[in-house]
């Protein structure tokens, strides 16, 4: 699967900024046999663990994360930007290379004791997914790892968030 997974994931040069090779994933999503094989192969990783929550960052981390969630038997809970949430929210703030961000959550999106899995389709430096993981365990769950459809690599996001919890399907 991994071959053709690279095979469908088009490089898109210079996009959102010049010098930026942006990894477009929308072949993949496209293309309904391999969108279920990678619901399926993420699932296949994760299931018999226990996971009781899947966790989605906004945006395309919803597309894999609701699927997965259902595939598990697991609820599904959403990591958005800051306001669009409609009720109580946790938030984490995070560094990013020039200033800094925030996502948020709903207070009781995941709970004490809770096997939580973060979900999103790339895995850069690990700054959004680091972020997540801590509001996650602040809330008193137990983050069992973190899944994403590819990892760019040479940017150590692995590392940052603990290289025995990550799995990706692709890596770059």
């Amino acid at each position: 699967m991994t071959n053709e997974l690279r095979a469908s994931i088009r490089d898109v040069p210079d996009f959102p900024k010049k010098g930026i090779v942006f990894k477009d994933i929308t072949p993949v999503l496209a293309d309904a046999r391999l969108f279920r094989g990678v619901i399926d192969a993420l699932a296949e990783r994760y299931r018999g663990l226990g996971i009781g929550k899947v966790v989605g960052i906004e945006s395309r981390g919803f597309i894999f994360a609701a699927p997965l969630a259902v595939a598990l038997g697991a609820g599904l809970a959403i990591v958005r930007k800051p306001g669009k949430l409609p009720w109580r929210t946790v938030r984490e703030v995070y560094a990013l290379e020039y200033g800094e961000d925030a996502l948020e959550m709903h207070l009781d999106a995941v709970g004490p004791g809770e096997r939580v899995l973060v979900v999103d389709d790339v895995l850069a430096t690990g700054g959004t997914a680091g972020a997540v993981g801590r509001l996650v365990t602040r809330q008193g769950a137990e983050l069992v790892g973190f899944a994403f459809l590819l990892e760019l690599g040479f940017l150590h996001g692995a590392r940052r968030l603990g290289a025995g919890k990550v799995h990706a399907l692709v890596q770059y």
